[in-house]
């Protein structure tokens, strides 16, 4: 399959065969990590972060090292030229001259499709607005194929901020490819927007909303727990009364299968408390680890 050059939006762009693909060569990029590979050699990525990020950055910048290449960029866009009022447009028209790819994340949305339609180089979307995070919903497929050795016939539960968090939409969209039941677990201010439930209904997804885990926790083979989150709430108030809403410790696991695993995207502001971190059911910082191969596998394909 051939990757080269092509822009990374949604995970929708991509059909099993081509996400399984990645997952190969993913696995193929963990002989990199500790010798490193001049695969990407005199390539150099463009990291351009309007909004913060930890693992989705610095998993670019070293997946982007470890493969030979350089990296340049902001993570704070006060010390970029939109402080002094530059549009996005120019600053993508800038950058393109100086990189082999850019890297975006940004809180607008459709912020991320605006930059391809200027940019002759790959774009690689980190996180647009409430709807797509593609490349982590790519590392948590990559994550259950790796837990479970497979992802075919497992039972998922996606917990938490349903109606603003991207990546839980990314994700079920990325499970729309493969043979799972999926059940939401949210307060009714926070499921999932009617119009991914209907999305995801027309590809023949098996889908279950529920407002308490209690209902559904044994039923799962897989829980995914993401934070509320504040920053993206219109309304302080809206926050305020879905705030701890949810709190994952060993007592909730007690009646889940002995193989149950629990995954977080990370960072963890409450809901799954430090007690289960040292169970057989966290998988979290593993997940996290494989972020870095499926940004390796990614770079490699898209820029060598």
């Amino acid at each position: 399959m051939d990757f080269s050059g092509r822009n990374i939006m949604s995970i929708q762009d991509f059909s099993r065969d081509e996400l399984e693909h990645i997952f190969k060569v993913a696995s193929d990029m963990e002989k990199f990590v500790k010798t490193g590979s001049d695969i990407l050699k005199n390539k150099i990525l463009a990291n351009l972060f309007f909004e913060p990020s930890t693992r989705t950055r610095l998993s670019f910048v070293s997946a982007m090292y470890r493969l030979g290449g350089k990296v340049l960029g902001f993570d704070d866009p006060k010390m970029s030229s939109k402080a002094k009022g530059e549009t996005l447009v120019d600053t993508i028209r800038v950058i393109e001259s100086y990189a082999d790819a850019i890297v975006i994340r940004h809180t607008i949305e459709g912020s991320v499709t605006l930059a391809t339609e200027y940019s002759n180089v790959p774009i690689i979307n980190a996180g647009s607005g409430t709807l797509g995070h593609p490349t982590q919903a790519m590392l948590d497929l990559f994550s259950i194929l790796r837990e479970k050795n497979t992802i075919d016939g497992l039972t998922i539960g996606i917990l938490g901020d349903l109606k603003y968090g991207r990546t839980v939409k990314s994700l079920a969209y990325g499970l729309a490819n493969y043979d799972v039941q999926l059940v939401f677990v949210a307060p009714e201010q926070l499921r999932m927007r009617r119009d991914v439930l209907e999305d995801l209904s027309e590809e023949g997804t098996s889908i279950r909303e529920v407002s308490d885990l209690d209902e559904v926790i044994s039923d799962l083979d897989v829980l995914y727990v993401t934070r509320i989150q504040e920053e993206r709430f219109p309304d302080p108030s809206e926050y305020e009364k879905v705030k701890g809403y949810f709190c994952i410790n060993r007592r909730t696991l007690k009646p889940a299968k002995d193989d149950l695993i629990v995954f977080h995207p990370l960072p963890r502001v409450g809901e799954i408390s430090t007690d289960v971190d040292s169970t057989k059911h966290a998988r979290y910082f593993q997940q996290s680890s494989y972020g870095l191969l499926v940004r390796m596998a990614l770079l490699s394909l898209i820029l060598s």
